[in-house]
């Protein structure tokens, strides 16, 4: 049987070195919290069963923020607690993991690979530890007051996260030596453990200082793959229904006909979503011959339809939303409408507006005009990383 595997992410820092502002772990990478970025890297590792769970190690304080901006995450995610040093953050996520081997990562570290943790989770299971690391390239100075030494680079080398080991033997190792340490490889070293070097990668710098990522930018600026989608939908306005638009309850005697609640805003956007990402529209998924659907909240679907979306793999960056209408007026309700969209894609740090809505009159011209129908345009802005 395959002995498990956590994937603990450590993002309790505080990021002094970076400046003022909030924590970097936070700072927005490509449309994404920093954090976000390895957190889907053991999302893909999940996806094909090299490790079971994601450990989220996280400010006391911001639990309850970062509990938000899960959605899309296709990893089971724990959050835990961090704690006031670095060692015992990573005591807190040891203690909430329940695989047999750990992978502890910074999430400074954004731009870690699948194929360097699935090496790391494969020389651990030969030998206990293991540990990515780079030789010193650079020419070194040991600089104390006016005094400039030379230190000879040779056999010096870069550590790099995440590092690989069996986790209770860790904890024993981070419980006597752990204190001050710089990684876990010191308190497993000095425990006496044996240890495998793997070689790291460049990519998968550490990220403290402004200009460090503005670099992790430029770097992903060629890795994201982009689609638009469009939606479109109309429905005839009659007495008797129920007005519904963009999820909320419209004051009017007329409303729209349908199988569902006809509320063609939601229907517009999420086949917007789907065609971007590629899937099959609402009325293949959502039927009208499936009585499941009769008198359906089509904000409900619109939610179903994004949750779909997100586990392709993609982000929701924009939906701009047209609706063509004679009557009733609807400017004063489209905040309302672009809120209620908002909280039913779920919340984003990385982009806290992603839904615009404008609303154009018939002009007395066509069915629109004469205020038979309501017809709503929508397009869908996605991304993802390759």
């Amino acid at each position: 049987m395959r002995e498990g595997v956590s994937f603990i992410l450590v993002a309790a820092g505080k990021g002094t070195r970076f400046g003022g502002g909030q924590p970097k772990q936070y700072k927005t990478l490509a449309g994404r919290p920093l954090w976000r970025w390895p957190a889907e890297t053991a999302g893909v590792l999940f996806s094909k069963g090299f490790v079971d769970e994601l450990i989220l190690v996280v400010p006391p304080e911001d639990r309850q923020r970062v509990a938000g901006e899960l959605s899309g995450l296709v990893v089971p995610v724990t959050l835990a607690a961090g704690g006031r040093e670095r060692a015992d953050s990573v005591m807190n996520g040891l203690m909430a993991a329940r695989g047999h081997f750990v992978l502890v990562h910074d999430a400074a570290r954004p731009l870690v690979s699948e194929g360097l943790c699935r090496k790391l989770i494969e020389e651990a299971r030969k030998n206990g530890g293991a540990v990515p690391v780079l030789p010193v390239a650079d020419a070194l100075k040991r600089i104390k007051g006016e005094t400039v030494q030379s230190v000879d680079r040779e056999g010096l080398f870069r550590a790099q996260t995440p590092q690989a080991f069996e986790r209770e033997p860790l904890m024993a190792a981070m419980a006597r030596f752990g204190s001050g340490a710089a990684d876990e490889s010191e308190a497993w070293i000095a425990d006496g453990r044996p240890i495998s070097f793997v070689q790291g990668e460049g990519a998968n710098f550490k990220v403290t200082f402004p200009e460090d990522l503005s670099l992790a930018e430029k770097i992903l600026s060629g890795s994201e793959e982009w689609r638009t989608g469009h939606g479109y939908d109309v429905h005839p306005l009659v007495p008797g229904r129920p007005l519904v638009l963009g999820g909320i309850r419209i004051p009017s005697p007329l409303g729209l006909e349908g199988h569902s609640d006809a509320d063609c805003v939601c229907h517009a956007a999420s086949d917007a979503l789907l065609g971007g990402a590629g899937l099959p529209d609402i009325g293949s998924l959502f039927p009208a011959s499936d009585l499941k659907y009769k008198d359906f909240f089509s904000l409900d679907l619109f939610r179903e339809s994004a949750e779909k979306v997100k586990a392709e793999g993609w982000d929701v960056r924009w939906i701009d939303i047209t609706i063509v209408a004679q009557v009733p007026r609807l400017g004063k309700l489209l905040g309302q409408m672009c809120a209620t969209l908002e909280e039913a894609l779920g919340r984003s740090s990385g982009n806290p507006r992603r839904i615009n809505i404008k609303v154009k009159s018939g002009e007395e011209v066509g069915p629109v005009g004469e205020g038979k129908c309501m017809e709503c345009y929508a397009i869908a802005t996605l991304s993802r990383r390759i």
